[in-house]
């Protein structure tokens, strides 16, 4: 860079005179104009508008230049860079666009050509479905309870008052572990792990037991040889049947959507006393089949109600069993088949389809973690 020049004297700095500037922005725009992509023109943004381009250098000059000639090459300096600025941006915009176009024909995919994606994968509908009914317990202070499969007979059957000569207790109802007398069963219910919880655990007590149960049932469209239960106990000082019913019609709330009605008919089980079968206002219908003929409804065979499980008042000698005052504690238990509810709630008609492990009967219920 030359000295200041301090005096008045006209001094002239060759860079600033006119010709050279023209000749600086005539070669830039020839560079510009040849740049055939976009790479290109970058070099050439660099070489003509960059720091240490002939017109950035030949600016830094005008302070050499006396106060007179400082405003006129300020001008000549400033038109030109603007000049090379706007010729950098119009033909990049050029450029963007032809390169656009160009891809557009590159990559084009043929949407009618078969892809060879590789399937995600869902979990399975029955998997997610007990969890989010335990999950609506969990909300309500309820814990999870897990018990054997391979269980004692003992749990399953003569700690909850069921009778030496049940029909359930014979080989055509339930799977035996090695012979008919080795006191160990294939569990056909999840409630052993109700009465695990009642011996092992202080009171109260507000569990839920979901898991895998097995009968020697044919496969068929209603009926597996392993299903899934998910049942429910709650042992505390004061607890009602009425505590029962709005337990289960907020379940029924979370499974169905809110205003479905349950009803609590009433029915026998070893276990508990009173006791009732659980019933669903049919969804389809809403019982409005009952009443009109002419509209018959094939879900719950125009009855309006439709059957989901079982429940009632635990009865005291499974309290008693567990060592538990009946004096003072009572409760309620319950229990529902989860194929069942997966079959109401999402329109399943054979219970086949859940386990024959079939991909596409899993992937149509998404993906949920």
């Amino acid at each position: 860079m030359s000295a200041p020049n301090k005096s008045f004297d006209p001094v002239g700095v060759a860079a600033l005179e006119a010709q050279a500037v023209d000749a600086m922005v005539a070669g830039a725009l020839g560079d510009i104009a040849a740049a055939a992509d976009l790479d290109q023109l970058k070099v050439a943004r660099l070489a003509h508008a960059g720091d240490r381009s002939p017109l950035a250098l030949a600016n830094r000059e005008i302070g050499a230049l006396p106060p007179a000639a400082k405003a006129e090459a300020g001008k000549r300096m400033g038109d030109a860079r603007g000049t090379v600025r706007a010729a950098l941006d119009a033909r990049a915009e050029v450029l963007q666009e032809e390169r656009d176009a160009r891809v557009l024909v590159e990559e084009a995919v043929d949407v009618t050509l078969p892809t060879r994606r590789r399937s995600t994968g869902a979990r399975h509908p029955l998997t997610t479905l007990m969890e989010r009914m335990a999950d609506v317990f969990i909300a309500m202070g309820y814990e999870i309870a897990e018990g054997p499969e391979a269980e004692a007979e003992w749990f399953n059957f003569d700690a909850l008052n069921v009778p030496p000569d049940h029909p359930a207790r014979t080989m055509q109802d339930t799977f035996f572990v090695g012979s008919e007398s080795s006191g160990v069963v294939l569990r056909t219910q999840t409630s052993p792990i109700q009465l695990r919880a009642m011996l092992q655990r202080d009171l109260p007590i507000y569990v839920v037991a979901p898991g895998r149960v097995f009968r020697t049932d044919e496969l068929d469209a209603t009926h597996t040889p392993v299903f899934h239960q998910i049942e429910g106990l709650a042992i505390d000082e004061g607890i009602t049947m009425a505590d029962l019913k709005g337990t289960l019609e907020h379940l029924a709330a979370a499974m169905f959507g809110p205003g479905v009605r349950v009803r609590l008919r009433p029915s026998y089980f070893p276990f508990t006393e009173p006791s009732a079968e659980l019933d669903l206002e049919c969804f389809v219908c809403r019982g409005a089949s009952v009443t009109d003929p002419n509209a018959p409804c094939r879900t719950c065979s125009s009855e309006g109600w439709i059957e989901w499980g079982g429940c009632g008042m635990v009865n005291p000698r499974v309290l008693m069993a567990a060592g538990i005052d009946t004096e003072r504690y009572s409760g309620f238990a319950f229990g529902m088949g989860v194929e069942r509810t997966l079959m109401f709630r999402h329109g399943v008609t054979d219970m086949r389809d859940m386990v024959e492990g079939d991909i596409r009967f899993t992937s149509a219920f998404g993906i949920e973690v």
